[in-house]
């Protein structure tokens, strides 16, 4: 429809340049994602079918320099055989090359359950997606990943995307030798 919500929101950004893989077992799904990702504009469109032919292709695309194009957004199913999605996203993290470790995934599951985005978050998917998947959700999850992108976390034990949605003052007693003030005024003089 002419000056629908939808129409507007996929004439808003221009995604030609853009390089998704899907990772999907089930034809149906994977061919009905790609049908939306293209009526959204998305210029190149990648399917594999399991974990192993996603790592071959994530390491092709990105873990190559001198590749031509790179893989910018990962949708993957939550349960597949030969390697699920979680395992997916785990070797992504914890991949050598930056330009894999810091691609951003979707972590889709017909499991509509606070499990299932606790336990993506936890591995370092950046956002959830619950199936069946409407063209509006994928399109709000897709932009969500591109106008709000989180800042990486390491620690010892978790390699990803922040996983706190907001910021919230910290409650405590405060333990920090230098203020915020005197921080500030240390950058500022660098």
């Amino acid at each position: 429809m002419p000056g629908s919500s939808t129409q507007k929101e996929k004439s808003a950004y221009s995604l030609n340049g853009f390089n998704v893989l899907i990772v999907e077992d089930y034809p149906f799904m994977a061919s009905l994602i790609a049908t939306m990702l293209r009526e959204f504009g998305v210029g190149n469109i990648f399917i594999a079918h399991n974990g192993a032919d996603a790592r071959e292709m994530l390491v092709m695309f990105n873990g190559d320099p001198a590749a031509r194009d790179h893989i910018d957004i990962v949708l993957t199913d939550w349960l597949m055989p030969g390697g699920d999605g979680i395992a997916l996203i785990d070797w992504v993290r914890a991949h050598k090359k930056d330009s894999v470790r810091f691609v951003p995934i979707v972590l889709c599951s017909a499991y509509a359950s606070e499990l299932v985005v606790i336990k993506g978050r936890d591995h370092g998917a950046n956002e959830a997606l619950v199936k069946p998947v409407s063209a509006k959700k994928l399109a709000n999850r897709i932009l969500h990943v591109i106008d709000h992108p989180r800042p990486f976390i390491k620690a010892p034990d978790f390699f990803g995307p922040d996983r706190r949605r907001k910021v919230e003052p910290y409650e405590g007693d405060e333990k920090r030798k230098t203020s915020p003030e005197e921080l500030r005024e240390h950058h500022e003089r660098i």
